[in-house]
Formats: C-alpha cells, structure tokens, sequence
C-alpha cells in the first residue's frame, strides 16, 4: 500500500515538474511586449494606417446601411489595429473582427486593403487624436466622444507640450483633414502653442470661447449637441472630393482653465462632434492628469499612457 502511496507522489511531482517545464519554455518562446514603440508606429504611415481603417470601416457600413458604430479610441500596434467601442457590438464588418465580447473591433493592417476606387468615404472621427503611447502601442482618442469638455492638468510645460502635438496632428495629419481647431484667449498667442510656426487655414483664433462657439453655432433645426449619437453625423469626403456633407465640419477649441466660461449654459453653443479642450484642472466631462514623467492618466477612460503625445516629437 506504501509503495502506491509513494509512487503516485512521484507520478504527481513528474507531472508538475514537467507541466513547469511546459510553461518556462512556452514563456521563453514568446515574444516580449514591446516596452516602446517602434518607428513605424510614431511615425506618420501609422496615421496614414488608421485614417486608412477608419475609411475602410465607413465605407462598409455606408455599403450595408448600418450605423456607425460608437467609437471612442483607436489602439495601433504596427501589426493590429483596435477600435474600442462605447457600447457593445459583436458583429463587426469585414474585414474586422470583434473581441472582449464586441467591446474591440480589430483588423490587420494588410487586411485593409482592397481594389477599387482610391479612396473610402472619411466619417466624423476627425478629432480622433493621438493622446500617447502604451508600451508598443499608439493610443489615439476622439475628443468628441467627451460629455461635455476634457480638462488636462498638470505640470504646465507638460500640459502644453501635448496641447500643441494634439493641434499640430489635428491640423496637418490625414485624420483631422475635416476639422477646424480655434485657439482661444491667450493661447492665441501662447508661444508652445500657436507662437513656433502653427499655420493653417484651418487654424484659427478668438478672444473668448462665447465669441468662438457663437461663430460656430448649429443652425435652427439642427440636432441638439447633447446627444451622443455618433452615427447620426455624416461629413463625408470621397478621395479628395468633398460628395456630401450634413453640418459643419467638426471644431476644436482649446482654452486655458483660467478663461473657461463660469456662466450657466455658457457651452450651450456647442455642437455635436465638437471638443473644447481645457488646459488646466477645471469641471469636464473627461477630467485627465499630466505627470512630471511624461504620463497621462485618461480618468475614466481608463487607458494607460506611460508616454503622452507631447513626448512623441
């Protein structure tokens, strides 16, 4: 009886040794996370990727006569990218595939793309920026999908030097080429911001945030800007031909905390697919944090940025 007692502790040590074994080599075999992005993904062919995907991914859905889905941020990895989604959808158009239970649509970069005519239609996520890195990964977040505004404190110099990557990718890559960024107050002159060389058509300045949204304010009859439909806006461009626009393109304004507006109903003109951008702690709809070492806490976006945007250049 003994010697079963023995032989089945020894049959059991066997096992776990090996199963040890097993996972020291399967761990040895895998290749490491990258703990810093490669050149291709700060690179612009990384946003040449993602305004490629964020096409292709209209074109389906305006192709089917589904809506577009509620997105909120774009991971790239070189190899994949994710669109992380507000809500939950496990039917993701070709050529993407959902994940985390439809929370995350993903696509190879090489599975974007398809024969025909240059150019897929481009869709309202033209305040999708990028906001940092994770690791290996390029982190990108639509600044409209905020409630309300998105405040960023920190370190000063921090704080700036992300504003101006955030405006200067808005304004001169492939997908921001809709929108309109105005810089308000005193950031109109600040000299990180809009005093090294910003130009652009697209740029432009006001004394106030009340004179800025009143300039843009929606139309009678247009649709309330607190809904959070995305997918009830359609700017759409096909190659470098405007087709078909409903509403204006979307703006970004970006004001000092210090000049926010206290006044209620002070933010009622702005429209749906907009952003105002607080440099400073101040009430927001997505309240972020800076950190002296180059971090950005996303508060409840929850996404890790262990290097912001203004680190990239």
């Amino acid at each position: 009886m003994i010697w079963y007692v023995a032989l089945a502790v020894v049959l059991g040590l066997a096992l776990a040794g090996a199963l040890a074994a097993l996972v020291v080599t399967e761990l040895r075999n895998r290749p490491p996370k990258p703990v810093a992005p490669s050149a291709a993904v700060l690179g612009r062919e990384a946003l040449d990727v993602i305004d490629t995907g964020l096409r292709r991914l209209t074109g389906e859905c305006l192709r089917s006569g589904r809506s577009l889905p509620d997105l909120y941020a774009v991971v790239y990895s070189e190899a994949r990218l994710g669109l992380l989604l507000a809500g939950t959808e496990q039917n993701a158009p070709a050529p993407f595939k959902a994940e985390s239970d439809g929370e995350r649509w993903t696509v190879a970069p090489e599975g974007l793309e398809r024969p025909g005519p240059e150019g897929e239609p481009a869709l309202p996520y033209a305040l999708t920026v990028t906001v940092g890195t994770d690791g290996g990964d390029r982190v990108l977040v639509d600044l409209s999908r905020a409630s309300s505004t998105v405040s960023v404190a920190g370190p000063d110099e921090e704080v700036r030097r992300w504003a101006r990557a955030v405006v200067s990718e808005v304004l001169t890559g492939p997908v921001g080429g809709l929108a309109e960024v105005t810089l308000v107050g005193s950031l109109a002159t600040d000299e990180t911001l809009n005093g090294a060389g910003l130009r652009s058509s697209r740029l432009h300045t006001a004394a106030s945030l009340e004179e800025a949204l009143t300039r843009t304010s929606a139309p009678a009859g247009a649709p309330s800007p607190q809904t959070s439909d995305v997918t009830q806006i359609f700017r759409l461009i096909e190659g470098r031909s405007q087709i078909a626009v409903q509403g204006d393109a979307p703006h970004l304004f970006v004001v000092d905390a210090s000049q926010l507006p206290q006044r209620q109903g002070a933010m009622e003109g702005l429209r749906q697919g907009d952003a105002v951008l607080v440099l400073g702690d101040a009430p927001a709809g997505w309240r972020w944090q800076a950190g002296a070492d180059g971090s950005l806490d996303t508060g409840p976006l929850g996404l890790s940025i262990n290097r912001h945007a203004g680190r990239l250049v």
